[in-house]
C-alpha cells in the first residue's frame, strides 16, 4: 500500500479515457472502495469491484448512452418479447403484462429514505461474501451508471440500453452500480418498490435486459416478490 493509501496498481487505456486497475486482489475492499467513493468528486473517478478485471468486452460511448429514448427502447424491446412468445406460459416465466406500462414510477427521496452512497457502501460490504479476489478499477465517469460502457464490461445484453437504464434508475431509485464478477453485474438500491405491484413494474424491466437471473429458473411473481424493500439488484448473463 502507498503512502496514498492506494494499493499498486496500472493505467488501461480505454475509449478517449484511462482506468486505474489495482495490479492484485485489493485487501479491505470496503473499505477502500469507501474512500475512493468518498474522493470521486476531487479525482473525477468513481470505483467499482471487478473480481475478473481481464473479463472486458466492446466499450459503449458515452453519447450513445446519451442519445437513447430508454421508454422507446423498452416499449421495443417489449413488443418483441411478445412477437416470440409461441409457447403457453405454463411456468409463469414471463411478465403478465398485455400492454407495454412505461417506465416504472420513481420512489421519491426525502428525509426519511437513506443516501444512495451510505447503502452502496453497505451493500458492497454485504457483497464481499459472495466476491472472491477483487480487484478495484477506478473509473473516470461522472456517475456509476455510466461505469459499464466504459470499461467494457462484457455481457449478452445491449450495453448503451442497460447504461441508459441504470442513469434512471439512479435518478428513480437511487440506484448504483458496484461490482462485477464475470457475466454477473450488483447494484445498490437506496429506495427500492415497496409494493407488489411497483415490484413487478420494476422486474419488467429486469426482464427487458435478458438477464439469466429471472428468465430461466424463477417466476416473474416470485423474483418481482424478492424486489420489494430490497436494496440490492443483481443481474446474470449466460
Amino acid at each position: 500500500m502507498s503512502e496514498s493509501g492506494m494499493p499498486p496498481g496500472r493505467t488501461v487505456d480505454g475509449p478517449g479515457r484511462r482506468l486505474w486497475i489495482s495490479d492484485e486482489p485489493v485487501s479491505e475492499p470496503a473499505g477502500l472502495w469507501a474512500r475512493c467513493h468518498e474522493r470521486r468528486d476531487a479525482t473525477g473517478h468513481r470505483p467499482v469491484l471487478f473480481s475478473w478485471p481481464s473479463s472486458h468486452g466492446a466499450t459503449c460511448p458515452l453519447d450513445e448512452v446519451d442519445g437513447i429514448d430508454l421508454d422507446a427502447e423498452l416499449e421495443g424491446a417489449w413488443r418483441e418479447e411478445r412477437a416470440d412468445q409461441q409457447e403457453p406460459d405454463e411456468d409463469g416465466l414471463l411478465p403478465p403484462f398485455a400492454e407495454w406500462p412505461g417506465l416504472a414510477p420513481p420512489v421519491p427521496a426525502s428525509p426519511a429514505t437513506p443516501d444512495p452512497d451510505r447503502v452502496a457502501a453497505a451493500v458492497v460490504r454485504r457483497l464481499l461474501k459472495r466476491l472472491d479476489d477483487c480487484h478495484l478499477v477506478l473509473v473516470p465517469v461522472e456517475r456509476n451508471a455510466d461505469i459499464p460502457a466504459v470499461v467494457g464490461w462484457g455481457a449478452e445484453t445491449a450495453l448503451g440500453r442497460l447504461c441508459a437504464l441504470f442513469r434512471s434508475r439512479e435518478d428513480r431509485f437511487g440506484a448504483r452500480v458496484v461490482a462485477f464478477q464475470g457475466a454477473r453485474l450488483w447494484v445498490s438500491v437506496a429506495r427500492p418498490p415497496a409494493t407488489a405491484g411497483h415490484a413487478a413494474h420494476v422486474a419488467l424491466e429486469h426482464f427487458l435486459t435478458g438477464t439469466d437471473t429471472m428468465r430461466e429458473f424463477t417466476p416473474f411473481a416470485e423474483y418481482a416478490a424478492g424486489l420489494v424493500g430490497g436494496h440490492v439488484w443483481e443481474f446474470w448473463w449466460d
